[in-house]
């Protein structure tokens, strides 16, 4: 399989995940101008699942290290299949939040309060529960406060936009799912990464996954977790009318591309943030990826014009996000 052995190229990818975590929510905007954000999540996961059948058929499948993804499947112990099936049933969960705070309060506000929220998070848990050598603590954790300021400038900056904006009510039920989602989704990471031997991907433990298998497994626990969360959102959606499940067989199939390509950019930032933890560290191949908040707040500022009209001291504050949240990444990056 294809292992990452340079620490320099595993930050490399580190920045590709973190660009892929922060554009995919890009295809639920564009999907969105016909589409409920939950017909869409269908076809985001379906194209998670297709994806990590793809990943590893291919680069968990070549080189001549590490086990090949079928054997490597065949291998795994109960407790590392079920932890990363967890992993996949509670990220599915939170994100399914997250998409509902997208679509009541914009890329650029959901984005950095919920994944923001979740890497603080995570990060603590992490280096704590993941295991294998983490980095420097110092650097680390200073790295997360100037990522917490960044947060809370972003929170103020959302609160002056929405006395000015006339879906604030909107707003204020996606800002509080956004929060309940980076709660959920700080969790997660561990999960998967327990299921991993992050000391040693070239010859893994007996029963332990590789990261390809783990996402695989992670990805079915996505999938079939789908079938519960996403049918209560439709039939209770946060707003708008109940969603049927024939509406979304009437959707053109350009549409359902759209969300699959979703699921596409989503699946390999993720399993490139799994290969790259055993030389990076899964605290700081978690964190760096986690920096999506601030490409999705560029997306949402710049492209899609959500904070359009805002006064100088909302650009200020947002400003001042993006520079502490370039600050407090550096400091990650420097931290092994």
């Amino acid at each position: 399989m294809f292992i990452v052995n340079s620490y320099t190229l595993a930050i490399v990818l580190c920045v590709v995940t973190m660009l892929c975590w922060g554009s995919w929510g890009n295809t639920q905007k564009l999907a969105g101008k016909t589409w409920r954000y939950e017909l869409f999540y269908w076809d985001y996961v379906i194209g998670i699942l297709v994806f990590s059948l793809l990943i590893g058929f291919t680069l968990g499948s070549i080189g001549s290290e590490g086990r090949s993804f079928v054997p490597d499947l065949c291998q795994v112990a109960p407790a590392a299949v079920l932890s990363a099936l967890v992993g996949g049933i509670v990220f599915n969960a939170s994100n399914i939040l997250l998409s509902a705070s997208i679509s009541l309060a914009g890329l650029a506000v959901a984005f950095p309060l919920g994944v923001g929220l979740a890497l603080v998070l995570g990060v603590f848990n992490t280096y704590f529960f993941a295991g294998g050598d983490q980095g420097n603590p110092v650097l680390i954790f200073l790295g997360v406060a100037l990522i917490v300021v960044a947060l809370v400038l972003n929170g103020i900056a959302s609160a002056k936009k929405a006395t000015t904006d006339d879906s604030s009510s909107k707003g204020k039920k996606g800002i509080i799912l956004a929060i309940i989602s980076g709660i959920l989704m700080s969790t997660f990471y561990a999960f998967v990464a327990r299921a991993m031997d992050l000391d040693n991907f070239a010859s893994p433990a007996a029963g332990k996954a590789t990261p390809y298998t783990a996402f695989f497994i992670f990805a079915v626990g996505i999938f079939i977790s789908n079938f519960l969360f996403n049918t209560l959102v439709m039939k209770k959606p946060f707003a708008g009318e109940p969603v049927k499940y024939s509406t979304y067989f009437q959707g053109k199939m350009s549409t359902h591309l759209v969300g699959v390509l979703g699921g596409f950019i989503w699946g390999l930032g993720t399993v490139l943030s799994y290969v790259v933890s055993g030389k990076a560290g899964a605290s700081i191949s978690y964190a760096l990826g986690q920096g999506a908040p601030m490409i999705s707040a560029f997306w949402g500022l710049f492209i899609w014009k959500e904070f359009k009209g805002s006064n100088k001291t909302v650009y200020t504050l947002l400003t001042l996000m993006f520079v502490l949240f370039i600050v407090g990444l550096g400091m990650i990056v420097a931290a092994k």
